[in-house]
């Protein structure tokens, strides 16, 4: 490890911990979403506990992917290629990568689970079957919280493995890494309770919040295959989604507003 006293008067220290901290959580918004989303079909008594667990597997995956950097590292490293060409742009290039690594193959199946989850939720939510026992009482697939937990562990691993490429990428200073995996991971822990009532108590954010997972699932299987999407696209088109979708709530409130305060002056009118 590190000695620390000499980290921390270092500026470029700082300045990566700082911008790793940011990375971690904006890569940690898609992991939330989803354990928001799952631990909301939880009954209520167990939700916070769900997410509490979820969010603890969390770090302790990361903390546990740190200490075996080596081996992360080794993910990378191609393990098997498919015995054809790829199709080529009109650069020259090929348009995607036919060399898979571990953590290829680990980002396809994660995407491939994301694109799964969120497509069958976003039908339960659509065309809600009530003579289907797997449905609660408000048209939401139910699910157990064993269940629940090793799904969040499942794409824990994902994100983490992903969470982690990225640290090594940006800096070489193992207590860097740590410390910025547990800052973001604890503001992700802050989050949870607020984020996972409000998609609660908004619905059409649960639609939304749907559309994001099944963005990012199709984002991973890409990076699986090769084809790098600037995270930047991404979650500047999630964040002008969540804007538009924010004014329509804000509209919405307005309107129940104007309609309660017609409704009191016609009864006052009549009360006359």
């Amino acid at each position: 490890m590190e000695n620390l006293a000499t980290l921390a008067a270092a500026p470029e220290a700082w300045a990566a911990l700082i911008t790793l901290i940011v990375m971690e959580v904006v890569l940690g918004i898609d992991n939330l979403v989803f354990i928001s989303i799952l631990s909301n079909k939880l009954p209520e008594a167990q939700r916070n506990k769900a997410r509490r667990i979820g969010i603890s597997l969390a770090l302790i995956m990361r903390l546990g992917l740190l200490s075996t950097l080596a081996f992360i590292v080794g993910l990378t490293a191609p393990v098997f290629s498919l015995p054809f060409t790829a199709p080529l742009d009109a650069a020259g290039h090929a348009i995607f990568d036919l060399q898979f690594s571990w953590r290829d193959l680990i980002l396809i199946a994660g995407g491939l689970f994301l694109v799964w989850k969120a497509t069958t939720e976003i039908h339960h939510t659509v065309d809600p079957a009530p003579s289907d026992d797997l449905l609660d009482k408000k048209g939401r697939a139910a699910v157990g919280f064993g269940s629940a937990i090793v799904q969040i562990l499942l794409l824990d691993l994902v994100f983490s493995i992903d969470s982690i490429l990225t640290a090594v990428g940006m800096t070489d200073h193992l207590a860097i890494m740590i410390i910025a995996v547990i800052v973001a991971v604890g503001i992700m822990m802050l989050a949870a309770n607020p984020l996972a009532n409000f998609i609660h108590d908004n619905p059409t954010v649960v639609m939304l919040a749907l559309g994001f997972l099944l963005m990012i699932g199709a984002v991973l299987i890409a990076d699986g295959f090769g084809v790098h999407v600037p995270k930047g696209y991404i979650y500047a088109a999630m964040a002008f989604s969540a804007l538009v979708e924010g004014l329509n709530m804000a509209a919405r409130k307005s309107s129940q507003k104007k309609r309660a305060a017609l409704a009191q002056h016609a009864k006052h009118d009549m009360d006359r």
